[in-house]
């Protein structure tokens, strides 16, 4: 049950958060492995980046890669935030006093993290390829012409096989999200005790700790794990030959090293503002959905075992 409801919590947020996610693909892209000045910027800001989309390609295009980025978070949130539930509930990330070990919490939401990242590689990729997939006129990165989920994880299984087609740049997806898990569930398990022990708020007032605690770590992790986000969208991106090996970068150190080289500390940051505008809704969607649901689910609960005990 925990597991189901990290699905299905972060599954309804990024039905609102996938066209700022669109746009973050095209920032990390745009101008890959080349100094500032030497290409052609066809995204300049993120309100002008919907509009030459929703110009170029049409208003729906902003939803692109969907489908896949919902199973995405099934396999990704569903592991991440149900071991992390699991570990809430049995003590695992506290201290011998009760009060909550920043150490066990990013430990914890670190391994869960990199377990749900390797999980839903195949679909995070899958979903990249469809994002960054454009018109010829605003197109930026490699174009890999996938046109749908189903066929997008066949093709890439006939061509390629299991680790060096579904399965390839699951490194940079777990490095990714391992610290993000860490910095974003710590954060928020701290700044939930921490409201609650300063007296700001009390423990019933559960949804508004949710929301202020879910909107502070949300800046923290786009800070932390924006350049991981973009390493990880370039490996999943990259060209490969006809044995599904990488023709720009060969490992996660090289693609990290690179951009730095080419294109400076903004480089790795390329995006960070999409990023932010993406990840803060979809932090506080996915865990005010997931706190709601896990409410009904005890509240459920309870009144089943009341029910027995007639």
């Amino acid at each position: 049950m925990e597991f189901l409801l990290g699905a299905l919590g972060a599954s309804g947020a990024v039905c609102f958060t996938n066209p700022l996610e669109v746009i973050k693909t095209r920032f990390q892209l745009q101008g890959e492995l080349k100094k500032v000045g030497n290409y052609k910027v066809h995204y300049r800001n993120f309100a002008h980046a919907i509009y030459v989309v929703a110009k170029n390609e049409g208003p729906l295009a902003l939803q692109k890669g969907l489908l896949p980025s919902m199973g995405h978070q099934v396999f990704l949130n569903g592991t991440r935030l149900g071991i992390f539930d699991l570990a809430q509930k049995k003590k695992w990330i506290l201290k011998s006093d009760g009060n909550v070990s920043l150490i066990k919490s990013a430990l914890v939401g670190a391994g869960a993290g990199m377990l749900g990242g390797f999980l839903g590689s195949p679909l995070g990729m899958l979903k990249i390829h469809l994002q960054s997939f454009s018109a010829q006129s605003i197109a930026v990165g490699h174009q890999h012409n996938t046109t749908s989920t189903i066929n997008g994880l066949l093709t890439l299984y006939r061509k390629y096989g299991v680790v060096h087609g579904l399965w390839r740049g699951a490194t940079g997806a777990m490095v990714r999200i391992g610290v993000a898990s860490a910095t974003q569930l710590s954060t928020i398990s701290l700044l939930n005790e921490a409201l609650i022990d300063h007296g700001v708020l009390t423990k019933d007032q559960k949804f508004l700790s949710t929301l202020i605690c879910s909107m502070l770590g949300g800046v923290l992790m786009s800070i932390v794990m924006a350049p991981f986000d973009l390493v990880s969208t370039r490996l999943y991106n990259q060209a490969v030959d006809a044995r599904g090996r990488g023709l720009l970068y060969s490992s996660y150190m090289e693609c990290m090293t690179k951009t730095f080289r080419q294109e400076g500390i903004y480089g790795l940051y390329k995006g960070v503002v999409p990023c932010y505008l993406r990840l803060g809704p979809h932090v506080v969607l996915s865990m005010v959905f997931w706190d709601r649901l896990r409410q009904f689910e005890s509240n459920m609960s309870n009144h089943i075992k009341a029910m027995q005990s007639l």
